[in-house]
């Protein structure tokens, strides 16, 4: 078994790695000959399914293994690999690679950056003298003729360059443990199945659509809070509701361009709404029935009043926004009261030809 890869789009990692470690502290990574996926699956919350090609942040990259596709899988921590990843992504990082290893008979995903560093030393030497000065090299100790004196005594003044900018080289290299996983294990691992959407839109900006959002949640706590300390013994009861307390979210799209975002609760009824939203048009040789029989056809014909609804858990939500840093586009797919699967388009900047990756999410619904 074997992989050794220099990494490139580092930033992209990285902030990937950043936007999966906010909803689990481990990732299934799965290598092959053309893509890799990453796929967290916690306890309670959304899963993401990531799927990106190994051009994407693989350059000269050597896989191998006994499996079909030369298949790896790894279980791999995203805290350690995220702050490596970090490190790599600084002005001063020449180059980066990643590559698997055993040390002590334990797996290890080892990362190399190499920085370089510019020292600059001050003046070590005074300047020449010219006519009258101190350093008498015209002359020997004497006051007779030194033997690079000419006629009249003078040489051509030039001055000596000391502040000079030296380049040091510092390698750093960083080993994140991890467990190689049974091909008989992962096959278990199967993304959710979900029916063909009611509704699917183009988000506005996730990180504004994320501010809202936060601030609607800050507000059902605050509430929550004010309304528990009149009632709780004490102020360590209040704050413990606080902590665990986590508001529902409604979120309501249509086929007509338009996305809601709603709280209610005891002491709250608040909303916000973006219109002129894009519908993607689908692709008919990709669906399983004819498009005029498509869910979504008959919420477009429904009219604007026609939407789409799901609930969701407000701080679970807010860590699935933090995918905006990835700054792709993002089309939501509405099963009504069912489930939200964001599609999140991740851009090749280096080759604008490339087909973008994919990180798919999965929020299942609250019921009322």
């Amino acid at each position: 078994m074997r992989f050794k890869t220099d990494l490139k789009n580092v930033k992209t990692f990285s902030k990937l790695t950043a936007a999966l470690s906010s909803l689990e502290k481990v990732a299934w990574m799965r290598l092959d000959d053309d893509t890799v996926r990453f796929t967290v699956i916690p306890d309670q919350g959304s899963q993401v399914w990531a799927s990106l090609s190994m051009d994407h942040i693989f350059d000269s990259y050597q896989l191998q293994s006994a499996e079909p596709h030369n298949t790896i899988n790894l279980e791999l921590p995203l805290g350690p690999l995220h702050r490596a990843l970090k490190s790599a992504d600084d002005k001063n990082c020449t180059s980066a690679s990643l590559r698997l290893t055993k040390k002590n008979n334990v797996p290890l995903l080892s990362m190399t950056i190499t920085t370089t560093t510019t020292s600059s030393s001050g003046p070590a030497y005074s300047r020449f003298a010219g006519r009258g000065g101190g350093s008498g090299l015209a002359r020997d100790n004497l006051g007779g003729a030194g033997p690079f004196d000419d006629d009249d005594g003078e040489f051509p003044v030039e001055p000596l360059e000391t502040d000079l900018n030296r380049e040091r080289e510092k390698i750093i290299t960083q080993d994140i443990p991890v467990r190689v996983l049974h091909p008989e294990h992962v096959e278990t691992i199967m993304q959710p199945k979900v029916r063909e959407p009611d509704v699917h839109i183009q988000l506005p900006p996730l990180l504004s659509l994320k501010a809202i959002s936060d601030r609607f949640t800050k507000l059902a706590v605050a509430a929550r809070t004010g309304s528990s300390s009149s009632a709780a013994a004490g102020a360590n009861a209040s704050s413990a509701a606080a902590s665990s307390y986590s508001p529902k979210l409604e979120i309501s799209a249509n086929m007509h361009g338009s996305l809601r975002l709603a709280l209610t609760a005891d002491s709250l009824d608040v909303a916000s709404q973006w219109d002129g939203l894009e519908n993607p048009e689908l692709d008919p040789g990709q669906l399983n029935c004819p498009l005029e029989d498509h869910p979504s056809t008959r919420f477009r014909e429904g009219g604007p009043g026609r939407w789409a609804t799901v609930r969701v858990d407000g701080r679970d939500w807010s860590r699935v926004l933090s995918v905006g840093r990835l700054e792709g586009r993002v089309i939501a797919c509405f099963a009504d009261e069912h489930a939200l699967i964001l599609y999140v388009y991740v851009p090749q900047y280096d080759d604008v030809s490339a087909e973008d990756s994919v990180v798919t999410y999965y929020v299942s619904s609250y019921s009322m």
